[in-house]
């Protein structure tokens, strides 16, 4: 097909009009887009006189399909229908036919193909007419031949968003004309053409548009109705809203599970999971769980092949006896809160494809394609897409769902308090008459009860009160303190009970303490309660068939019982009647308490003016106590001041201690020197000879050393001194920190040690050390050692108070031997390694029981006046006990010593109470 001029320009003109005008009038008045296309071929058929007019539209993989074809007698197949593989345009015709809109006219007999842009390249603005030609491909001649296409024309449709003006045009097919003949075409065929590809690109354009505005609208519409269902109150319809969007989906089946519920709501296909796996529904198997789990809120799963989603990989065998692939997962939430899930399936299905020819892949490259005989692909288990529009329209519905299953959720917990509170309302009604009556006849009693402040006369009123009341046969008053009855009010013939006493073997101090923690307790029959075999024939021994017990409780004592028998027949005791009894029993304890205050305070002006005289003798007693402990405050100073001395002998000690071994050193070599002179000198001057005779040289030759090391001797002593004397006081770590427990006990040891020594009078104290292999400890050390010191002291005390009994060696005056006064000191680790433990024990005379509960009580001492405060162990119970969240326990017994058993964590507990008023003192070892 060449380009060229026919001499008939005025009917080619009005044929191009014709042809437009038809064109424009179709696209007009149809809007559907298969319609226009047909029209299009058919028309330009009978405008060019072409053999064969199609309409080629590509697909997303790059091939193409003929959507609409026009022929002439049959004079070449038709292709309508069939596809034809991405490579037999290739890539770079395409991009010209995109970027240039190039028209192409090809000429098979002589081998050309003419190139029409409608740009220029250099200026960009539209050309008219250029055509420019050149050798076409003989691939390209070859492919045509086997067509039976002698010529052809392209013209290139191109489709462009109209909604957006800055959006770049696609390339959406070619309109195609064929001859089998060559033929000439003129340029203003040329031009009609490429006026006919506009309008059928603005057809398509409109088409989109339609087609787009329908689906919104479908969407729009399936959104309407499901929030109909979904909201239509009082019973949501989330059966029919569930069904209503898998069909909206194209769905095979679905399901709406709620978490809180645990409901199920199916339509359609469903999967079934196998018996192996556990769970019945698919949406409480753990993996599913853990999926949802990871799901963020507002997220939409669109699975098109569900066997190759990693997260199903076990749980696809649900799905296996289905024809289910297509999945689409709407996690749905509320303020943050997983609430359910919506599921929807799509069915696989079969796919047929009608290709003009059959092309082996791998060849497709090299040979042109010689054969378009149909050939049919069929491919079966396809995956369905899931659209754009379709996350759109899930996500439009995910917040529907939300909603509503949360209202749902709403709806029937507030039915349910509804419900609920009426029958509240029913019960407290009837509770509010009943109460108010009872009210009332409680406001008359207590009136009555309460008239007089006579103790017998107001308990006479009380059980003349309350038997009318409850309308029984006999009401009294049983007093705990003389165990009997000491009121009562009959109605009948009945015996009386007064003055009668409860068997002590029937009635148990159990029953006293339940009493007296508010046991209230109705015997409906005597006969058939469970009840001692004495108690019952107690109370039958009193005509009693039934009987209601209320406790009086006054203060801290069980003051009685208010009891109502029932002697005609059993009764059945109603909460009502035994809450009244109880209230009664509460204002009978009020009438009693105030009858016995008024007694009490008859007697307590006399008594107050016997204690006025004891007041004044205590609060001088008080005032001398009040000067002790001034006077203990002053000496808790004692610490400090013996860390402070310790401090400043330190200085003058060092200073001394570190200059005596060069004293030592210079002396040596002096008497050296003088040596030396004495060898090669032994003949000095008179005078020389006269001084050594009267300084007894030879005496301070060897007396000198032995000064000098008994003054390194007595310095070494000093300074260990004043160590000790240091590090007893810790005023330099007062913080909480870890020490050396045993260097604490035996810096305390070294300080008591003048009190440890033998004198003329008393043997000594034996020391005895059992240190186990302990770890530091994180404590307050200062304080510790006070502890130490407190508790050491004491045993020293208890030793020299015993020393009577201590006779070198010997256990008493009659030479039978005994013990030497010792102190054992042990400590050890508990097993867990988390407690020390640490016991002092001495083999002195041990102490009374009565002592040993007093001994951490302050100011308790058994020492003479003057010999000790009576603080020292109540201190250390306190440093040991509240500072150290630890245990203080003291072990024994008159005869055989005492032993003191202090059990403290190795790391303190994470709250340490403030540091209490330590001062340093004593306590006697008693």
């Amino acid at each position: 097909m060449t380009f060229t001029n026919k001499p008939n320009e005025l009917q080619q003109s009005l044929d191009q009009e014709s042809l437009l005008h038809r064109m424009i009038k179709q696209i007009r008045r149809s809007l559907d887009l298969q319609d226009i296309l047909t029209t299009t071929v058919s028309q330009v058929r009978l405008f060019l006189g072409a053999d064969r007019v199609k309409i080629y539209r590509f697909d997303t993989d790059g091939s193409g399909e003929v959507i609409a074809e026009s022929i002439h007698e049959q004079r070449l197949p038709s292709l309508l229908g069939q596809r034809f593989p991405s490579d037999d345009i290739p890539q770079e015709a395409r991009e010209m036919f995109l970027l240039a809109q190039q028209r192409s006219i090809v000429d098979v007999a002589n081998g050309k193909i003419g190139l029409s842009p409608l740009h220029s390249k250099e200026t960009g603005k539209r050309l008219q007419t250029n055509i420019y030609y050149r050798q076409v491909d003989p691939c390209h001649i070859q492919y045509l031949k086997a067509m039976g296409v002698q010529s052809s024309l392209v013209v290139p449709i191109l489709d462009c968003d109209p909604q957006e003006q800055s959006a770049k045009p696609k390339l959406w097919g070619l309109l195609v004309s064929h001859q089998s003949e060559p033929r000439n075409i003129l340029k203003r065929e040329l031009k009609v053409l490429q006026q006919v590809a506009d309008q059928v690109a603005i057809a398509i354009a409109q088409s989109n548009l339609l087609t787009a505005a329908r689906a919104k609208q479908e969407r729009e519409a399936t959104i309407n109705r499901v929030t109909t269902l979904l909201h239509k109150l009082p019973t949501i319809q989330l059966q029919g809203a569930l069904e209503e969007v898998i069909t909206a989906f194209n769905g095979v089946g679905g399901r709406l599970y709620i978490e809180e519920s645990l409901e199920l709501y199916t339509w359609g296909d469903q999967p079934t999971l196998p018996y192996e796996l556990d769970n019945s529904i698919i949406e409480q198997h753990p993996m599913w769980q853990n999926w949802m789990a990871e799901c963020k809120e507002g997220n939409i799963w669109a699975i098109s092949d569900l066997y190759k989603e990693p997260r199903l990989r076990v749980l696809a065998l649900a799905f296996r006896s289905t024809q289910i692939r297509g999945l689409m997962v709407i996690p749905l939430h509320y303020r943050e809160k997983f609430i359910g899930v919506l599921s929807i399936f799509r069915s696989e299905f079969e796919t047929e494809i009608l290709w003009a020819g059959r092309c082996e892949q791998n060849r497709r490259q090299l040979l042109p394609q010689l054969s378009f005989e149909v050939w049919r692909e069929q491919k079966k288990g396809q995956a369905p897409e899931w659209k754009p529009e379709d996350i759109s329209l899930a996500q439009a519905l995910y917040d529907h769902f939300s909603m509503a299953i949360q209202q749902q959720q709403m709806y029937k917990q507030v039915q349910a308090l509804n419900t609920d509170l009426e029958l509240r309302v029913q019960e407290q009604t009837y509770e509010l008459e009943k109460s108010l009556l009872f009210t009332k006849l409680l406001k008359q009693v207590t009136e009555h009860i309460r008239r007089t402040l006579d103790l017998q006369t107001t308990l006479q009123s009380i059980v003349r009160e309350v038997r009318p009341l409850l309308n029984s046969d006999r009401v009294l008053i049983f007093q705990m303190k003389s165990k009997s009855v000491i009121v009562e009010e009959i109605n009948g013939n009945w015996q009386s009970v007064l003055g009668v006493n409860a068997p002590p073997e029937c009635f148990p101090d159990e029953y006293t303490r339940l009493y007296y923690q508010g046991r209230v307790r109705a015997i409906n029959n005597v006969s058939a309660t469970s009840l001692s075999e004495c108690h019952r024939e107690f109370l039958q021994s009193l005509q009693v068939q039934a009987n209601l017990i209320v406790p009086i409780n006054i203060g801290m004592e069980l003051w009685g019982l208010i009891i109502a028998h029932e002697c005609e027949a059993p009764r059945d005791w109603q909460d009502a009647e035994i809450d009244l009894l109880q209230q009664l029993g509460d204002q009978a304890a009020i009438a009693i308490q105030q009858a016995q205050l008024y007694e009490q305070t008859c007697d307590a002006e006399t008594e107050a003016r016997n204690q006025a005289a004891q007041l004044e003798h205590t609060l001088h007693e008080l005032q001398e106590t009040q000067t002790r402990l001034i006077h203990t405050e002053k000496m808790s100073g004692l610490g400090q001041l013996v860390a402070g001395v310790a401090h400043e002998i330190n200085n003058p000690v060092n200073f001394i201690y570190g200059n005596l071994c060069h004293a030592s050193d210079y002396t040596e070599q002096l008497l050296e020197i003088l040596r030396l002179y004495q060898l090669h000198y032994p003949h000095p001057h008179s005078e020389i000879s006269a001084a050594i005779e009267a300084i007894d040289f030879e005496f301070l030759v060897e007396d000198l050393p032995k000064i000098m090391t008994s003054m390194q001797v007595g310095t070494e002593r000093i300074r260990s001194i004043v160590l000790s004397l240091r590090n007893f006081s810790r005023l330099d770590e007062s913080d909480n920190k870890r020490v050396d427990i045993h260097e604490g006990i035996d810096n305390t040891l070294l300080i008591l040690q003048h009190r440890l020594k033998a004198n003329s009078e008393f043997p000594g104290i034996e020391v005895i050390k059992d240190y186990g292999n302990i770890p530091r400890v994180e404590c307050y050390a200062g304080q510790m050692n006070q502890v130490f010191m407190n508790i050491l002291s004491n045993a020293i005390d208890a030793l020299v108070m015993g020393n009577g009994n201590w006779e070198m060696g010997t256990g008493d005056k009659e030479n039978n031997p005994g013990p030497m006064p010792n102190i054992h000191i042990s400590t050890k680790i508990s097993t867990d390694n988390s407690r020390l433990l640490i016991r002092f024990s001495d083999n002195g005379a041990g102490m009374t029981e009565e002592v040993k509960k007093r001994i951490f009580d302050p100011f308790y001492t058994t020492k003479p006046v003057g010999k000790g405060t009576g603080l020292g162990l109540a201190i250390s119970y306190q440093i040991i006990v509240e500072k150290h969240g630890g245990i203080m326990e003291c072990i024994s017994e008159p005869g055989k010593g005492t032993e003191f058993w202090i059990e403290i964590p190795v790391k303190p507990p994470a709250k340490i109470n403030s540091q209490p008023n330590v001062e340093q003192g004593e306590q006697p070892h008693v």
